[in-house]
């Protein structure tokens, strides 16, 4: 049996309420894959910094450091505190948000299959604001070692889809000096993977396509700020955040969490959707498989996306999907279903 140790940060408002989500589900499939996991509760956020002065304290890191992952509910206005130090100090420099529409489920193109990844540690989230006379400045940092950093994790992750095709997203008809310096690098990296398609789009018309024509989209590689936008639109296409999981990737590290925030008007309440933490957890899952060749942590990742498919086509859904479920009714399907021995 193989152990994992999952550091656990359940986050604020309805991060507690979709974490059980995520824990019950890992110990089902502990019950049914050659897998344990061992959870090391990390505090963090709001609530963290209310009680004990600070947003992220040093003993959540090193229970962090000293993990095989890491997985994260939402946080609330403590985020740059704590999820932007993380990609920074653990130099989690891939951030990775797959939108894929769900069989079953109504939504504006539930065709489309594209994943958006953004460089995760420089651009305007680099934090140097400054105050001046009469305004403030934010400077800008695209550096070419990051740039062509994340293009390589772009360019490799396209290699293994169907699609085979990347775009670049920049503005670099006028940031000429930033965008262009990161819209050179993945033209150079692209020399190197002669099987992908390669394309270029300014952010603008990007924005437009993916409502437009989502299905032009497999790839798409682009800056900090940019993807943090352009993927927030783009899980509307497949029925919201509330159904998107993302990714922290680094060399050596990687922490997951639902791109949705702590919606606080709807804590406590018992109405919020689990669906794209347990995703989340499944991205974990298939991560621990790449990084440690273990074909069980696979499987359970498989077994896990299938419970939460079927639960939606079977009509599990919360009220921002236009059901009437609870979050506990959902997570008790899922672990059903995660349980339920697979047909032959």
């Amino acid at each position: 049996m193989t152990n994992y140790r999952v550091a656990f940060m359940e986050g604020d408002g309805v991060g507690p309420e979709v974490a059980r989500a995520s824990r019950a589900a890992l110990e089902a499939l502990e019950a049914e894959f050659d897998l344990r996991f061992d959870i090391a509760p990390a505090r963090a956020g709001d609530a963290c910094l209310r009680e004990t002065g600070a947003a992220l304290p040093e003993e959540s890191v090193e229970v962090i450091r000293r993990s095989d992952a890491c997985l994260k509910g939402p946080v609330g206005e403590t985020a740059a505190d704590v999820i932007v130090r993380l990609r920074r100090d653990l130099d989690l420099f891939a951030n990775v948000r797959p939108v894929k529409g769900i069989p079953g489920l109504k939504c504006l193109a539930p065709w489309t299959d594209l994943v958006i990844v953004r460089e995760n540690t420089e651009d305007l989230y680099a934090g140097l604001e400054f105050d001046v006379k009469g305004g403030a400045i934010a400077l800008r940092v695209i550096t070419k070692k990051a740039s062509k950093r994340i293009a390589e994790y772009a360019f490799g992750l396209a290699e293994s889809r169907k699609g085979k095709s990347v775009v670049a997203v920049h503005k670099s008809n006028v940031l000429r000096k930033s965008d262009g310096l990161f819209a050179k690098a993945c033209r150079s990296v692209w020399k190197r993977h002669p099987r992908v398609s390669f394309s270029e789009m300014y952010v603008d018309a990007a924005a437009m396509n993916l409502i437009r024509s989502p299905e032009r989209f497999d790839v798409v590689l682009t800056t900090n700020l940019y993807g943090d936008i352009l993927s927030d639109e783009a899980s509307q296409l497949v029925g919201g955040l509330g159904l998107t999981p993302g990714a922290n990737i680094g060399d050596r590290f990687a922490l997951f969490e639902p791109v949705h925030g702590s919606a606080p008007d709807i804590a406590k309440r018992g109405v919020a959707n689990p669906t794209a933490m347990l995703l989340a957890t499944a991205m974990m899952l298939e991560w621990l498989d790449f990084r440690h060749e273990d074909r069980e942590c696979g499987r359970a990742a498989a077994r896990l996306r299938s419970a939460v498919e079927t639960a939606l086509r079977k009509g599990m859904r919360t009220p921002d999907l236009g059901g009437n479920r609870r979050t506990a009714e959902v997570s008790d399907f899922v672990v059903r279903q995660i349980r339920r021995p697979p047909t032959r």
